[in-house]
């Protein structure tokens, strides 16, 4: 805990631990069921632009203290500043800007979800590049129904999910559970509670077993070919797939693979 936070007694809104090349980042506001704060948001992001410059963290996880992922925005914070257009252009600026640092992260980052993750908190795991929830878990972008359409959280929404089901959760506001959420593609798996820390562990581990040179060129290669058209993305995936083959890494790979041997990965 940070001094600062030790000799004031507040807990520190963000945790973070360090084990075998995995980082795991607590959103650890369990009162506020985890709201994003702008405090919460700057030290996310203060954590995700140290870990893109720590060539020893392989994955990222992210999840909630207490009864839920992320209950979105921290509401009360936006109603003390009513009327005040200069503060909600920075805080969902600075909210847009941390998804994006997600996106644009060289390692893969796993959102672990249980209770709710709605609005930004749902955002959250659509901008994650994997997902494992609780079968218990419910996902929704309820802005609707408190006038507040979920707009900046339709970006993430509309790029995991097919078009129809993102626009009926963002206009109707209802939730949805995990099992649906897995059939949209907004998660990738929902498993018993028991089982939730075990599977994204496991999850993480795997990612964090590959090349992490080829994991940083796939993750930027998948989001940017993924805005173009099929020819452009093709002759984009053709230039990545050729200065991939020119490393060592896919060298390395490339032989263990055919001398039946586990890779030794450099990082290069």
């Amino acid at each position: 805990m940070p001094a600062e936070a030790a000799l004031s007694g507040t807990a520190p809104a963000l945790l973070r631990e360090d084990s075998d090349g995995i980082c795991r980042l607590t959103l650890n506001r369990p009162g506020q069921y985890n709201a994003l704060s702008a405090d919460l948001m700057s030290e996310l992001q203060a954590a995700i632009d140290g870990i893109a410059e720590d060539s020893g963290v392989r994955a990222v996880i992210i999840e909630g203290a207490g009864r839920g992922f992320c209950a979105g925005h921290d509401l009360k914070e936006l109603r003390g500043r009513s009327g005040d257009r200069g503060f909600y252009q920075a805080i969902f600026q600075q909210c847009s800007r941390l998804m994006t640092s997600i996106t644009t992260l060289p390692q893969p980052v796993i959102a672990k979800v249980h209770g709710i993750a709605t609005a930004a908190g749902c955002q959250l795991v659509a901008t994650c590049d994997l997902a494992v929830a609780d079968e218990a878990a419910r996902f929704g972008t309820p802005g609707v129904n408190i006038g507040l359409f979920c707009s900046t959280p339709m970006v993430a929404l509309s790029r995991a999910v097919p078009r129809k089901q993102a626009m009926e959760m963002l206009l109707t506001g209802d939730m949805v559970d995990a099992a649906t959420a897995v059939g949209l593609g907004l998660i990738n798996r929902a498993v018993p509670a028991e089982r939730l820390e075990e599977e994204t562990l496991a999850l993480a581990q795997k990612v964090a077993s590959k090349s992490p040179l080829t994991l940083k060129i796939g993750k930027e290669a998948f989001y940017r070919q993924i805005e173009y058209g099929l020819v452009e993305a093709y002759a984009y995936a053709a230039q990545v797939m050729t200065t991939n083959m020119l490393a060592r890494d896919a060298e390395e790979g490339i032989d263990a693979f055919i001398e039946k041997r586990a890779p030794h990965w450099e990082g290069r």
